[in-house]
């Protein structure tokens, strides 16, 4: 994958992390269980998001540079592939 940055990704993995310092006090703030669950799920989520994202990315990225090598049929099939990506 070329180096370059995924700003969104970027933020969401930086909210995630802040969630997490939030997480860790309110352990020590002795915060219920159903309140931790809560927000343990949500930066799980989060962090599932982002992969996610990276993942679609790489794989459009990757995509594109095959169908500039491809004819008419090939890019057909990848236009597809890509469309199906959605539903990681």
């Amino acid at each position: 994958m070329p180096n370059h940055q995924h700003p969104g990704i970027i933020t969401r993995l930086k909210r995630a992390n802040g969630h997490l310092r939030m997480i860790v006090r309110m352990i020590e703030d002795g915060r219920s269980c159903l309140e931790l669950a809560q927000q343990l799920q949500a930066v799980e989520n989060a962090i599932d998001n982002a992969k996610k994202t990276l993942i679609h990315d790489h794989i459009h990225e990757c995509l594109d540079r095959a169908s500039r090598r491809s004819g008419p049929k090939g890019k057909a099939a990848l236009k597809q592939f890509k469309a199906i990506t959605k539903y990681l």
